[in-house]
């Protein structure tokens, strides 16, 4: 994305200059914090930054009366701006600069296309006459990473005022919806603060004359052979350690015609690999019948001309669809590929985390979903440290990670966020510890990863090709994967073309390459044939 280099910029500097009001609502002994060598110096880390603005923003009131009165947690999704001014001055330029999960990514697609059917043009940041932000308000290091971003931001636009050029700042996505009112009356020198999704506001802000933008109207950020496709939005899961519901709001599916006459749009702009993505596919279609719908979803999908691969993210293990199961197995478009957050694997863990579902439950679902799905790569994410897991928790998570042998394995280290149930348990176990167990989760699954890779020497495997790039030695390689990976979080396949290929390959071709060598989390191959 053209914006990249602005996003690395931010991510260079350490600390960034803290405006007085917020430095004097720190404490003195927060300063001294181990975090910067200067405690009394009128500077301070970003992290302390984030952690003043977060002392202000936690409010568990409302919390503790939901969980003693056994009842769930409102989800104000009030939008920060009800309405958005009128521009005071032309914009033709824009930067669009986006932070957090793939379900962002697709925010801020849908958003330049609208952008761009305002006939604005898309620049680096130094040179737009508006910056837009979409934040990530998930966990505390996308939080800090937000306001780091903003900060850097609100630099460059005053040293831009400096040299006489005008820039408006606008700052949009989830951290702003669940934080606008206070982040406001801290940062006012950004222009306009959004929450998520607000993209009609958003480009009313930039001109004051809105027209109406088409479905589908998207400008692709992803390479062009792969884009991510949102199902639904929200979520109605009652995790106690999750803040989506809060931020997002509750379930809802997209109509099947918006989402297939966008996977068609797709696919006339040269997209392959349609990635499914939502806070809950499993729960899709509930909110439109009364029964969840996603089998008859895969099976409209897998039929639209052009669509070669279909990719399952982020499926919940409660209530799992098992209607799917035989459509994945039969349709050969769907990648035999699951990503299922499992988030933990003791019963007593489960419980606290209100997941709704026992290590019983779970095992006996990964069996029938790997039975019914021969060859099926199931990915899985867990959260280390939740406030209740004790050592034999823990150590009953390790052992079902050795024993269910995933195939691709995340961990996240647990962040209390605020208004979630969890939140009223604290935060008792120690940052080192929790990321010694995530460590130790992460030794045991590379172990597992360069035995299974190991396993595919001298097999032979379709590769989606997503880069070329010349090695040391001045030859061309490329850069793919397998349907068992998706893009940016899973393993890699490296290539090179036999002497009997005489075509260079290009990004979004198919190819078979036989795989010579493994590494924990690549593999290396030679093409064989361009499919």
């Amino acid at each position: 994305m053209e914006q990249n280099g602005f996003v690395q910029a931010t991510k260079k500097s350490a600390e960034l200059q803290v405006r007085t009001r917020i430095l004097a609502r720190v404490r003195m002994e927060e300063l001294d914090c181990g975090k910067t060598d200067t405690p009394q110096s009128p500077e301070m880390c970003y992290f302390c930054t984030f952690t003043s603005i977060r002392r202000l923003l936690n409010s568990c009131h409302i919390l503790a009366f939901s969980i003693f009165m056994n009842v769930k947690t409102p989800s104000p999704r009030k939008q920060t701006t009800k309405g958005a001014a009128v521009p005071d001055r032309d914009i033709s330029t824009v930067s669009v600069i986006t932070l957090g999960c793939s379900k962002n990514t697709t925010d801020s697609e849908i958003l330049m296309g609208m952008i761009q059917a305002h006939d604005m043009k898309f620049v680096d940041a130094k040179d737009a006459d508006a910056v837009i932000i979409n934040t990530c308000g998930f966990i505390d290091r996308a939080k800090e990473e937000s306001i780091q971003t903003i900060f850097a931001a609100i630099q460059q636009k005053k040293q831009l005022a400096g040299d006489g050029k005008q820039q408006k700042l606008i700052v949009a996505g989830c951290l702003s919806q669940r934080y606008g009112d206070d982040l406001r009356k801290e940062m006012p020198e950004v222009d306009h603060f959004f929450g998520e999704s607000d993209f009609e506001n958003v480009v009313k802000s930039l001109t004051p004359n809105f027209k109406y933008s088409l479905l589908g109207e998207r400008v692709l950020t992803t390479p062009p052979h792969f884009a991510y496709l949102k199902i639904s939005e929200g979520c109605d899961n009652p995790c106690s350690f999750c803040a989506i519901p809060i931020i997002r709001g509750g379930h809802r599916s997209r109509t099947p015609e918006k989402i297939l006459e966008e996977a068609s749009f797709l696919v006339r702009k040269g997209v392959k690999e349609i990635i499914l993505i939502g806070q809950d596919l499993t729960n899709y279609g509930y909110d439109l019948g009364g029964q969840r719908s996603l089998a008859d979803l895969l099976q409209r999908l897998s039929d639209v001309q052009g669509v070669e691969w279909l990719r399952l993210m982020y499926a919940f293990p409660a209530k799992f669809p098992k209607d799917i199961l035989p459509v994945m197995a039969e349709r050969t478009n769907i990648a035999k590929y699951l990503d299922m957050p499992l988030q933990h694997a003791s019963t007593n863990v489960l419980k606290s985390m209100r997941r709704g579902i026992t290590r019983n439950t779970t095992e006996t679902l990964l069996g029938e979903i790997r039975d019914a799905v021969p060859g099926i790569a199931l990915r899985t994410t867990f959260i280390a440290g939740y406030p209740s897991e004790t050592e034999a928790d823990f150590e009953e998570l390790c052992a079902f990670v050795e024993q269910q042998r995933f195939d691709r394995v995340g961990v996240f280290e647990y962040s209390q966020e605020d208004d979630t149930y969890a939140h009223i348990l604290g935060d008792p176990i120690p940052a080192d510890v929790k990321q010694q167990r995530s460590q130790r989760i992460m030794d045991i699954q590379r172990e597992i990863s360069l035995e299974k890779n190991e396993a595919k020497i001298g097999t032979r495997i379709k590769v989606l090709i997503d880069e070329a790039f010349t090695s040391d030695d001045g030859t061309v390689e490329y850069q793919g994967r397998s349907e068992a990976d998706a893009p940016e979080v899973d393993n890699e396949i490296f290539v090179h073309s036999s002497d009997s290929l005489t075509k260079p390959l290009a990004t979004g071709d198919f190819v078979i390459a036989e795989i010579y060598d493994a590494a924990e989390y690549d593999l290396f191959g030679e093409v064989v044939e361009v499919l």
